[in-house]
């Protein structure tokens, strides 16, 4: 099968096939908290699964530069080569993953020493604080490695390479079901054995597309000689500052969520939001998947002028978020009590207040894939600034203001709807955008 490269006319067919790797690459990402959520729940008990999915969200933050930098770094570096500079693209592209390197071990070090009064901010009990820090403080020891690992997937889709990142994800993904199995249940290390699976598989994620853009290759790619290009760096970051704004604030918007649940439900809550997030990480992955995928399509056809090949993107984009956002919310609320069983089967309180938070919050899945895909269309465009402020209403403003005031209004309920709402606002700002942007970049 002939390989798609990002100067194709895209057909549904050819742009599934571009898109597709990235995908499964997500999906793969999004299912090392899931492995390591159902080992902990399942064979560390209750307190340990609280402790996971009250600490994740701070991990998230802390990693959020490896998305930002490798989505807004994608769209200049595929831009760059579409401007026929090449050897410019390579710099840049080896100066932004330096750049990931050093404040990412900056970033690791300072939550490795103050991770124990975070946790105790976020709502941690003296139950559950000790595994907090545990789990927290191995995963900051690899954050490093996280982050070069989220970045290599948008690079390795600019260098036309999507498929090998697929098959890097999988092994990783692998590794981790492995590990955790050997570390969790066979060994019985805990929360400590989840964690230890995960970062080795973020290792392994991250060092193979290393080594492979260090040596000699045929794809649009590969390390150079570089200096720090203050100009391109900051493109680079404001490009990517949706995707840093949406990690960000889905953090901080994460721990207001625990934060209501523990006053709300208890520790059952953060439970029941931790299952519901699983899901969400799944059926969300393809949205982000498909976005990764198609922002160097979109960055490289402005960067060349194809303004029909735009038009043609954005058309065929629509159509598929539709069919698959229908597609997802009926299987969300037909898996509601099957996958609440699956975590946390054991505990029947517990059950059914996942299974309600669960069919509640898939509600959500019929409109975020227009939000996704309209901010990464914008930061394919080089347009930084429209994409972070759909990125910052939509995952921030909005979602903060609905989980406070939502449940004073309708209780729990009012927690789960708190993201159906905030999705529903932020698509009335997306169409406006889409709709007044149109003759600007003429797609």
């Amino acid at each position: 099968m002939a390989k798609v490269g990002l100067s194709e006319h895209f057909t549904y067919r050819k742009l599934m096939r571009f898109v597709f790797p990235c995908m499964v690459m997500m999906i793969v990402t999004s299912v090392y908290t899931i492995v390591d959520g159902f080992f902990v729940s399942n064979y560390a008990g209750k307190n340990a699964f609280t402790a996971l999915n009250l600490i994740y969200p701070l991990l998230m933050a802390l990693g959020a530069l490896g998305f930002m930098i490798g989505t807004g770094g994608s769209a200049l570096v595929s831009f760059t080569i579409g401007e026929g500079k090449k050897e410019r693209a390579n710099r840049i592209f080896t100066m932004l993953v330096l750049t990931i390197i050093v404040a990412g071990a900056l970033l690791s070090a300072i939550g490795f020493i103050l991770i124990r009064p975070i946790a105790y901010a976020l709502g941690a009990t003296d139950a559950i604080v000790d595994d907090c820090v545990l789990y927290g403080r191995i995963l900051l020891a690899s954050n490093v490695f996280f982050m070069l690992q989220n970045s290599y997937q948008s690079f390795l889709v600019t260098a036309e390479r999507q498929t090998f990142g697929l098959m890097i994800s999988l092994a990783s993904g692998v590794m981790n079901v492995i590990l955790d199995f050997l570390l969790v249940c066979v060994l019985d290390l805990g929360i400590g054995g989840a964690a230890a699976a995960t970062a080795g598989s973020q290792i392994v994620g991250a060092m193979i597309p290393t080594v492979y853009f260090l040596r000699p290759n045929k794809s649009l790619l590969r390390f150079s000689k570089t200096s720090l290009d203050l100009q391109a760096l900051g493109k680079a970051c404001s490009n990517g500052a949706s995707e840093m704004m949406t990690n960000l604030s889905s953090s901080v918007v994460g721990m207001l969520y625990n934060w209501q649940l523990m006053k709300l439900a208890g520790e059952d809550g953060v439970a029941a939001y931790g299952v519901i997030l699983y899901m969400a990480f799944i059926f969300m992955a393809l949205f982000f998947g498909y976005a990764v995928g198609c922002g160097p399509l979109i960055g490289y056809h402005y960067g060349a002028g194809n303004h029909d090949e735009l038009k043609n993107l954005l058309k065929k984009s629509l159509v598929f978020t539709t069919v698959v956002a229908v597609v997802m919310t009926a299987a969300s609320e037909l898996l509601a009590r099957p996958l609440a069983g699956l975590f946390v089967g054991y505990d029947k309180t517990l059950c059914d207040m996942t299974g309600r938070g669960l069919a509640v919050y898939s509600l959500s899945f019929l409109i975020c894939g227009y939000n996704v895909f309209g901010s990464a269309f914008f930061t394919g465009l080089n347009n930084g600034k429209i994409s972070a402020f759909l990125s910052f209403m939509r995952t921030l403003v909005f979602q903060v203001a609905a989980v406070f005031v939502l449940p004073v209004i309708m209780g729990l309920d009012g927690i789960w709807l708190a993201v159906v709402a905030a999705e529903g606002l932020t698509l009335v700002l997306t169409v406006l955008f889409l709709v007044t942007q149109r003759k600007r970049y003429h797609y």
